[in-house]
């Protein structure tokens, strides 16, 4: 089987918790070196002690995905620390979902912050040490809901469409640069993004429903592993993935 994993260096945004962590443990047992960003710094110094002390290379720089200074020095870490950067992973997301008539326009501010504009700005920090060295491999975090819409997801929906718009518009545009783009849309996972919603009776029939029948966070790190894995002259652009019991 190819290893196209071992040595190569992975940024990895929104990696303190869910979706983030599960694919740095996963992708440095299998021997990448993984750089962390979040913004609670606590959680990823703890991963990358977990990390270490498996025998695997991580290490981690506080991030905040909405500011495009902290995106540039979350990237130039990796470059400095491991000589390159190989591959990054717009993980970091929020979801509070709301129907528009409460018109939470901080939390579709936020959501147009974190979810647009912070992969944007990984994007902006990537691409020029990729395109520099002829290589890369960039894989954004979508949802189901950036296929479909569902109670309250009106604006979270708008970002995640967003966001499979550029993945789209990246893949064509670096394809001359022999640099990949992945987008992966999870369905219902078990992760702290339902802690986001603000409005009590969304957030319970969500948590209701992902409790009954989400899957775990790993299943994101087993894809995403996939799709690096894959020989350099394949792109897996797109990968939708819902639990089997997932009817919407």
């Amino acid at each position: 089987m190819t290893d196209n994993i071992t040595g190569k260096t992975v940024v990895i945004t929104g990696a303190s918790s869910g979706m983030g962590a599960a694919a740095a443990r996963h992708l440095a047992e299998k021997g990448a070196n993984v750089v962390l960003g979040a913004r609670r710094t606590d959680r990823i110094e703890a991963l990358v002690a977990e990390i270490a002390e498996a025998g695997g290379k991580a290490i981690a720089v506080a991030t905040d995905v909405t500011k495009r200074e902290d995106l540039l020095r979350l990237v130039g870490a990796a470059v400095e620390t491991y000589g390159r950067i190989d591959v990054l992973i717009n993980n970091a997301g929020v979801m509070p979902l709301s129907p528009l008539e409460r018109v939470k326009v901080d939390e579709w501010d936020q959501m147009i912050d974190v979810n647009l504009k912070g992969v944007l700005y990984g994007v902006a920090a990537a691409l020029p040490h990729m395109i520099a060295q002829k290589s890369g491999h960039i894989i954004n975090v979508s949802s189901v809901a950036g296929h479909k819409l569902f109670g309250g997801s009106a604006v979270y929906s708008a970002t995640k469409f967003a966001v499979r718009a550029l993945s789209e518009g990246l893949r064509q545009e670096m394809a001359p640069h022999n640099i990949r783009a992945t987008i992966i849309s999870p369905g219902a996972v078990k992760t702290e993004l339902l802690d986001h919603i603000s409005e009590t009776d969304v957030q319970k029939a969500n948590q209701d429903y992902v409790g009954q029948i989400g899957v775990p966070a790993e299943t994101l790190a087993r894809l995403v592993a996939f799709a690096i894995n894959e020989p350099e002259d394949v792109g897996i652009n797109e990968i939708l993935f819902r639990p089997t019991a997932q009817e919407l």
